[in-house]
């Protein structure tokens, strides 16, 4: 999925596929393990670009047939995280895949969330957050991280076929 049409049809076995493949390789790089337990969590992310909630992603790895409890669950979730190969969407209180496994934008991350269908994608909120810093400085404050999350409706939802 490009960038370009974030919410375009595109070949989702292919793009969940590619993206997981692009996890292992970021894992590989960075010398951290992305254990059975996580990759299927990454795995259930990757399964639509709706965003989860993590009760929703022990559901599932109760309906495989797993033994999970909701801190296991939590444990694999701030793995990904915490390694750049999911991100937590505050308004929704859930979870993605990263966009950047999948070919979206990279850099500070702007998440645009469909209120309907829950759909989440990822562009740079870079410019936006150069200008937001350089206005925080003129106040004389530290502008040290930031997440912009884009609430409205992705074409299929306001009935638009792109």
């Amino acid at each position: 999925m490009s960038h370009d049409a974030p919410f375009a049809p595109h070949d989702h076995a292919a793009c969940a596929a590619d993206a997981l493949a692009a996890a292992r390789q970021v894992c590989a790089e960075k010398g951290v393990r992305l254990t059975e337990a996580r990759e299927r969590v990454l795995s259930i992310l990757l399964e639509s670009h709706a965003a989860l909630g993590a009760y929703e992603v022990l559901e599932r790895l109760r309906e495989d047939g797993r033994a999970a409890a909701p801190p296991a669950a939590y444990r694999a979730l701030d793995f990904l995280c915490a390694h750049g190969l999911a991100h937590r969407i505050e308004k929704l209180s859930a979870f993605v895949a990263c966009g950047r496994l999948r070919g979206e934008a990279a850099g500070a991350p702007a998440f645009l969330i469909c209120r309907v269908c829950r759909q989440v994608a990822e562009t740079s909120a870079a410019p936006a957050l150069r200008a937001l810093a350089a206005q925080a400085e003129a106040y004389g404050f530290a502008f040290e991280r930031g997440v912009v999350e884009i609430e409205g409706l992705c074409p299929a939802c306001r009935g638009d076929r792109a």
